[in-house]
């Protein structure tokens, strides 16, 4: 079978990471991925924010759970306590996309998707994190890409979690029967 499909295939996402922080070079090479994803008319509204800096990793996160645990409470559930939802992964990459282009928000996802393939092809884990959104139409979001020389209208797609898990990723789920739908 094809490398490429067999990463497709084997990828899983990952919610329990080890503290080691990966190279500099891996980390790059899956940026490098996501810059390769399809952009509606090759605009490349997305933008990546490798963030390997423990104490900004840190405050997203916490940024992160406090949105987590006030949509869980809206929807009537206990909150979670020192909850980190990136699972201790060391890296996060942060995904943006401008949103004067009308096509920002699949650009961002298919970013996402390449990067979370690249990951796994180099031998590291990930896992797409929600509430980017969020967080960046934030103060405090917003703050923070002021602080890192980011302007612009950029709304946060998503987050995609690097590092090396520590413990087994589970088996995939068979594929639903009537996934694929065929027009002959």
């Amino acid at each position: 079978m094809n490398a490429v499909i067999e990463t497709i295939k084997a990828r899983r996402s990952c919610r329990a990471f080890s503290s080691e922080m990966p190279s500099h070079h891996l980390i790059a090479q899956v940026c490098e991925a996501g810059t390769w994803a399809p952009t509606g008319h090759g605009k490349q509204s997305p933008l990546i924010i490798a963030v390997s800096r423990r104490d900004l990793r840190d405050r997203l996160s916490a940024m992160n759970a406090r949105i987590w645990n006030t949509l869980k409470v809206q929807r009537g559930e206990k909150p979670m306590e020192n909850f980190d939802p990136f699972y201790g992964a060391p890296v996060v990459l942060v995904v943006l996309a401008d949103r004067k282009v009308p096509t920002y928000l699949y650009d961002g996802c298919a970013v996402l998707t390449n990067m979370a393939n690249a990951a796994h092809s180099v031998g590291l884990a990930s896992c797409w994190i929600h509430r980017a959104k969020e967080e960046f139409d934030s103060v405090e979001g917003r703050a923070i890409l002021k602080e890192l020389g980011i302007e612009g209208d950029y709304e946060g797609i998503d987050h995609l979690i690097l590092g090396y898990p520590s413990k087994n990723i589970p088996a995939p789920l068979p594929r639903k029967a009537d996934y694929i739908r065929w027009v002959e």
